[in-house]
């Protein structure tokens, strides 16, 4: 039975038991793109969906020399003291991403940041380094890194 298209148009969906919350594996847009706009706290603006999720990110205990936990990364590698490179699994659209992460050293507090290397970052895999608040690049145990852009 090919060729048959319906639309459902209602103003609210609700389960039998009355509860506001549907179950479904899979959301796309009917746009070209498949993006989905999703109404802010405010009600008067909208945001887009897709752009506002971590698009790979992962936890590193450096110190025992293994990931944690990890979203859509291939693998991880020590650079060099303070430089890492996470290797992202579905590939960003192009090097032009925000990283962001964090990191922790012992148990003592040690402010340092992680800082994005874009010079040699590409759409397969993101470059950084730990730098203290000397300036002086350092490894440290625990390492958070999250990355936001466009997937390929």
């Amino acid at each position: 039975v090919g060729g048959i298209v319906s639309t459902i148009k209602v103003d609210t969906i609700q389960t039998r038991g009355g509860v506001s919350e549907i179950a479904i594996d899979k959301l796309k847009g009917v746009s070209s793109t498949s993006s989905i706009s999703v109404v802010a706290e405010g009600g008067s603006t909208t945001t887009n969906l897709q752009q506002g999720l971590a698009k790979c990110w992962h936890l590193h205990d450096h110190a025992g020399g293994a990931t944690l936990d990890s979203f859509n990364v291939t693998s991880f590698t020590d650079q060099g003291t303070g430089h890492y490179r996470t290797v992202i699994a579905s590939d960003m659209a192009s090097a032009n991403y925000v990283t962001t992460g964090s990191n922790v050293q012992g148990d003592t507090e040690f402010f340092s940041m992680l800082i994005s290397d874009g010079d040699v970052n590409t759409a397969t895999n993101c470059d950084y380094k730990i730098v203290n608040t000397s300036g002086s690049v350092n490894d440290n145990d625990i390492i958070n890194v999250v990355i936001h852009g466009d997937l390929a």
